[in-house]
């Protein structure tokens, strides 16, 4: 059985999500995270930041972005 996140989707469905995106989406939700990346830094500075463990989650997701990203990119070629 596949573990929930704590926005309902598996892993599974999450990286399928992403993956159904086209080249412009993938770049606004890259955007987007790296955004939420450097508030999510700066709260920890500021000793705000309640769950730690949200910026490895950000940086899983930003790889996983740049991965489709880079598979898109080859398929065009």
């Amino acid at each position: 059985m596949a573990k929930k996140t704590k926005t309902g989707q598996t892993g599974q469905r999450k990286i399928d999500a992403i993956k159904n995106l086209g080249v412009k989406e993938l770049e606004a939700r890259l955007a987007e995270v790296r955004r939420e990346t450097f508030e999510a830094k700066m709260k920890l500075a500021t000793g705000q930041l309640e769950n730690t463990s949200s910026l490895w989650k950000m940086r899983k997701e930003i790889a996983r972005i740049k991965t489709f990203m880079g598979q898109k990119a080859e398929q065009k070629a």
